[in-house]
């Protein structure tokens, strides 16, 4: 990896080529690409000089920009990617001059989730829908490009199938019951519909706004202000496609609420404990805004945190694995962000559901070894 300085730099002009063929898509316009629509789904992108040294696939994903690398994959293993009319490979390298030409859509294997013997912990549960509380590291559902294997187990999806069997199909058969969804590395409190009809009014309170769901998150940083409303729009960044970003003007507009709960400075730097309310539900929603806002998620290192937290005592910067001493930092191998809370009216009874998912105790540690050593700085 390149040092930190460097990144935002090695990769500035490919952003840009990438973000100016998105803004204006007109034949000409674009420096990365030369774009023609042909009749029966048929795509065809006339590789301009800026896209020399690209991976197939990688130039796909920026001149396709509503489908992943991933999916592109799939269109090149699927023989519907032809560069000047030879059959194209994800790892050929391009020159600029082809002419690359794009048949159909991505077409995924079809993947149905399975049960699985998986311990779950329940919130809430009648006949119509369930509160689970998700630990992190869990998926909610195998992703649409996964095949047959561990990636398409494990899942939030085949938890559910063991212990309650049927569950509401409008999802389609790889995300059964799935109504809404928490990242990975999010633990805390998500709602799963056991029947289409529950399925379809839990939809429509989610994009009505009638669902109030609340965070803990634990910031690097002193937030300034107690109270910080961000009204940022999100979309996927062009070049590191595992991102969202507020940088493009074409995302999707997402509402943030901010409440700050405690602030702790400590000799491995400030931070900040926050209550989080969001109106929306994009992708990485808290994460991308709060890095917009210059204060990462903690072990959110997508998003700008740092790996390890490091000691600022007399100038010494040692990791805290390595200080030593009774004060060195506690390993959290993933984000500290927590659906705390879920509140709602019952689709079918009309009466409120509201639900609290303790925070994991992996967080309660880490913030209770936080505090301890804020209170050893101050």
């Amino acid at each position: 990896m390149l040092p930190k300085g460097k990144r935002r730099q090695s990769v500035r002009s490919e952003y840009r080529a990438a973000r100016d063929a998105e803004a204006a898509p007109d034949a000409d316009a674009s420096p990365t690409v030369h774009t023609v629509l042909r009749p029966e789904g048929t795509r065809r992108f006339v590789v301009q000089s800026t896209a020399a040294g690209l991976r197939l696939d990688a130039f796909l994903a920026q001149a396709i920009t509503d489908i992943s690398r991933a999916r592109a994959q799939l269109l090149i293993t699927g023989g519907q990617v032809r560069v000047d009319g030879a059959m194209g490979k994800a790892s050929h390298k391009l020159r600029g001059g082809e002419t690359v030409t794009v048949e159909g859509e991505p077409r995924p294997e079809p993947l149905h989730a399975v049960p699985e013997d998986i311990p779950l912990d329940i919130l809430y549960e009648d006949k119509y829908l369930a509160v689970i509380n998700k630990p992190a590291g869990m998926m909610v559902h195998a992703g649409a490009g996964a095949s047959d294997d561990a990636r398409s187990r494990g899942t939030l999806v085949n938890a559910l199938l063991h212990h309650m069997g049927q569950l509401s199909k409008t999802g389609g058969e790889l995300r059964p019951g799935i109504v809404h969804r928490l990242d990975k590395e999010t633990s805390g409190a998500i709602v799963v519909a056991k029947d289409d009809v529950t399925h379809r009014k839990l939809s429509e309170m989610f994009s009505g706004r009638r669902v109030s769901k609340t965070y803990i998150a634990l910031v690097h940083g002193t937030l300034a202000k107690n109270d910080v409303t961000v009204d940022l729009p999100i979309a996927r960044d062009l070049v590191r496609r595992t991102r969202m970003t507020t940088r493009r003007a074409d995302g999707r507009h997402a509402i943030t609420h901010v409440h700050v709960v405690e602030r702790l400075n400590t000799s491995f730097g400030a931070f900040t404990l926050v209550e989080v309310r969001i109106e929306t539900g994009r992708t990485h929603q808290i994460r991308v805004h709060m890095q917009s806002l210059g204060h990462s998620v903690v072990g959110d290192t997508l998003y700008g945190a740092p790996r390890t937290l490091s000691r600022r005592d007399l100038g010494l910067r040692l990791t805290g694995s390595a200080t030593g001493t009774e004060t060195e930092s506690p390993e959290l191998h993933r984000n500290f962000l927590h659906a705390a809370h879920l509140e709602f009216q019952h689709p079918r009874t009309t009466k409120v559901v509201s639900v609290d998912a303790p925070l994991a105790e992996e967080l309660k540690h880490f913030l209770t070894w936080l505090r301890s050593e804020a209170k050893t700085h101050s």
